[in-house]
C-alpha cells in the first residue's frame, strides 16, 4: 500500500473521530474486516490501527476488539495532573486536608524563625539529608515497623522523586521490571522515561498472581519488582504475610530487587510487616509524608541496602542537590513532637468515614476498595465504556479516573477510580449519587 494511501486512510478516520461520524465507544471493524473493506494487507490495518492509538483516538481492549475512545477525555487523564475547574468535584486527584493543618504550618515557621539554626537552613544541605532529620526519619519508621539506621535512609523531594532515584540508581535502559497489571500511574510514567520494559502481573482478589511473578523470573531476566503491599493503588488490597514471605522467597531465588512504595501504607492499622522489615538488604522502600501530611509538603525517604545507597546520593545530586532544608525542617519537627502520628490517625478516621459513605450511597454496585482508603474502584459492566462515563461526568462538573492510567497489560478494564479525599463531606455525597445515575444510565445506554 503506497504511503501516501496508507496516511490517507489514519486521516479519514481520524476525521470521522473527530468530527463525531464515528461515536464515542463504537467498536471498529476488526483488522481483517478493514483490510478486506479498504483492499489492504492485514499487517497494514494493524498499523492504521496502532497510529490511531498513538493519536489518542481509540483503544484496543484484548478479546474484544478497537473502541473509539471519547476525545473529551484527554489520553493523559488520570496521569497528567491537569487544572480542574473551580466549579468541579474533584474525585481524580487526593488532596487530602484536615481543618487546622494552615494553623499548625503557621506554628511551625514561628518555632523555624526563632530556632538557633536558621542560618544553616540557607545553605546546601548534604545531598542525602542532614543526620539529625535522618534519625527523625528513623524514629519515625520505627513505629512503622521498620528498624533501620540512618545511614541507609536519604530524604528526598517526595515520594515521587524518590521512586526516581530509585529507578536512576538501580536501573538500566531496557531492564525488566515486574508490576501489577494496574499499578501507581506515577511509575508507569517514569518507566517510559527512562525506557524500561514493564512486564505486567496479572492481580488476584489477594494481590499479585505470585505464580505468574515466579513463571516470569524463570523465562526472563527481572531486574526489579515494584509493589505497594500494603494498600495498592488503585485496588486497596493489603498483601498478606503469606504471600509477602513468598515474594521475598521469589526475590532471592531469581535475584530481583524490590521496590516498595508505602506511600499510602498509613492508612492502614496493623498490617503485615513492611517487606522492607524482612528483607532490608534486597529492598529499597519509598514513603513520604505527602499523603500523610499535605501534599505541598515535598518532603520523601528512601530505605536502601547500604550498597544502593551511594549510587541514590549521586541521583539526588543530579536531580535536586538536596531536598529543601525549609520543609525538612518544618517535617522533622513535625515527626518528633508527634503532630504526624496525630494527623494520621485524623487521615484513617477520615477516609473510613468517606468509605462507608461510597458503600452507602453507591451500594450494590460492584465496589473494591479497602475500608479506610482514599480511593475506590468501581469496575463497569461489559456494555459499558469508561471514557464515555467520565467524559459525561466531566460535562457535570464531576472529574474521576478511568482504568487506562494505571494499566500496564494489553488489556484495560472499563473501570473507574473515584479518589475520595478533596471535597468536603456534602458534596462527596451529593457527587456519588450523580456518579451512580450516570453508571447506571450508561450502563443500560
Amino acid at each position: 500500500m503506497a504511503a501516501s494511501r496508507y496516511k490517507k486512510l489514519v486521516d479519514a478516520l481520524a476525521s470521522d473521530i473527530r468530527t463525531g461520524r464515528l461515536a464515542p465507544g463504537a467498536r471498529l471493524p476488526t483488522h481483517r474486516a478493514l483490510a478486506a473493506r479498504e483492499g489492504i494487507a492485514v499487517v497494514t490495518a494493524t498499523r492504521v490501527y496502532a497510529e490511531l492509538e498513538t493519536m489518542g483516538l481509540v483503544s484496543r481492549e484484548q478479546g474484544r476488539g478497537t473502541f473509539v475512545r471519547d476525545i473529551a477525555v484527554p489520553a493523559g487523564h488520570g496521569i497528567d495532573q491537569q487544572a480542574v475547574a473551580t466549579d468541579a468535584v474533584d474525585l481524580n486527584f487526593n488532596y487530602p486536608a484536615l481543618p487546622g493543618q494552615a494553623d499548625l504550618l503557621r506554628q511551625a515557621l514561628r518555632e523555624v524563625a526563632t530556632s538557633g539554626d536558621l542560618d544553616s537552613l540557607l545553605r546546601y544541605q548534604p545531598h542525602r539529608g542532614r543526620p539529625q532529620d535522618r534519625a527523625s526519619i528513623a524514629r519515625h519508621l520505627r513505629r512503622r515497623g521498620i528498624t533501620t539506621d540512618a545511614d541507609r535512609i536519604l530524604v528526598a523531594n517526595g515520594a515521587q522523586h524518590g521512586l526516581a532515584i530509585t529507578v536512576m540508581a538501580a536501573l538500566d535502559v531496557g531492564d525488566v521490571v515486574a508490576v501489577d497489571a494496574l499499578t501507581y500511574p506515577g511509575f508507569k510514567v517514569l518507566a517510559h522515561a527512562f525506557h524500561l520494559d514493564l512486564e505486567p502481573i496479572p492481580v488476584t482478589t489477594d494481590g499479585p498472581d505470585l505464580d505468574a511473578l515466579e513463571r516470569l523470573c524463570a523465562t526472563r531476566p527481572v531486574s526489579a519488582v515494584y509493589t505497594m503491599p500494603t494498600l495498592h493503588n488503585p485496588l486497596g488490597r493489603v498483601m498478606s504475610a503469606t504471600d509477602r514471605t513468598r515474594l521475598i522467597g521469589i526475590a532471592r531465588q531469581y535475584g530481583p530487587l524490590i521496590i516498595e512504595d508505602g506511600s499510602y501504607a498509613y492508612l492502614v492499622e496493623d498490617p503485615p510487616p513492611p517487606l522492607v522489615a524482612t528483607a532490608p538488604d534486597i529492598t529499597v522502600y519509598v514513603s513520604g509524608l505527602s499523603k500523610s501530611i499535605a501534599t505541598g509538603l515535598r518532603v520523601g525517604f528512601v530505605v536502601a541496602p547500604p550498597s544502593v545507597v551511594p549510587s541514590l546520593e549521586r541521583a539526588i545530586r543530579a536531580t535536586t542537590w538536596n531536598t529543601p532544608a525549609l520543609t525538612t525542617a518544618i517535617a522533622c519537627r513535625w515527626l518528633d513532637d508527634g503532630t504526624v502520628d496525630h494527623l494520621e490517625a485524623r487521615k484513617r478516621d477520615d477516609a473510613r468515614t468517606r468509605q462507608a459513605l461510597v458503600r452507602q450511597e453507591l451500594a450494590g454496585l460492584p465496589l473494591i476498595g479497602h475500608p479506610s482508603s482514599y480511593f475506590t474502584w468501581l469496575p463497569l459492566p461489559d456494555n459499558a465504556r469508561a471514557d464515555r462515563l467520565t467524559a459525561t461526568l466531566a460535562r457535570l462538573r464531576i472529574s474521576v479516573t478511568t482504568a487506562e492510567p494505571f494499566t500496564t497489560s494489553t488489556h484495560t478494564p472499563q473501570a473507574i477510580r473515584l479518589a475520595l479525599g478533596s471535597t468536603d463531606l456534602d458534596s462527596l455525597r451529593s457527587t456519588l449519587r450523580t456518579v451512580r445515575r450516570v453508571a447506571v444510565e450508561d450502563a443500560h445506554a
